[in-house]
């Protein structure tokens, strides 16, 4: 019995959006993370050397550090990706079930009152 209890918790847990929002971010920032330090090492500090030292040298490498960034770049994009269609789609769908409109209120007393006062009045001659 404790068990379902411990699983009903930590089902409500999950479906508050905290634990996955706070999963996705760290994925995310990881994959980011990568994407600037392939920036900083393959276009930024070639670009520095070129300025401050031999240019020749600085270019070539910077040729195939650019590869190095734009294959972080796609791996972000692909994280992204996945992430989305795998956790935060789904999530959200779980998140924003239509809840049935309420019912109507009751009239109250008066209200009803003036309701028969003025089908009263609509059936004089």
């Amino acid at each position: 019995m404790q068990v379902l209890t411990i699983l009903g918790e930590f089902k409500e847990f999950i479906l508050k959006g905290n634990a996955i929002s706070l999963a996705v971010g760290v994925i995310i920032g990881a994959a980011f993370g990568k994407f600037v330090t392939a920036f900083t090492t393959g276009i930024v500090e070639p670009l520095l050397k070129a300025v401050g030292g031999n240019p020749e040298v600085a270019l070539k490498v910077w040729i195939f550090d650019i590869g190095v960034v734009i294959s972080a770049l796609i791996s972000l994009v692909i994280t992204g990706a996945i992430l989305f269609f795998i956790f935060v789609r789904p999530m959200n769908k779980l998140m924003t079930k239509e809840v049935p409109p309420a019912p109507a209120p009751e009239p109250s007393a008066e209200e009803k009152l003036l309701t028969e006062i003025r089908d009263l009045l609509a059936k004089r001659p």
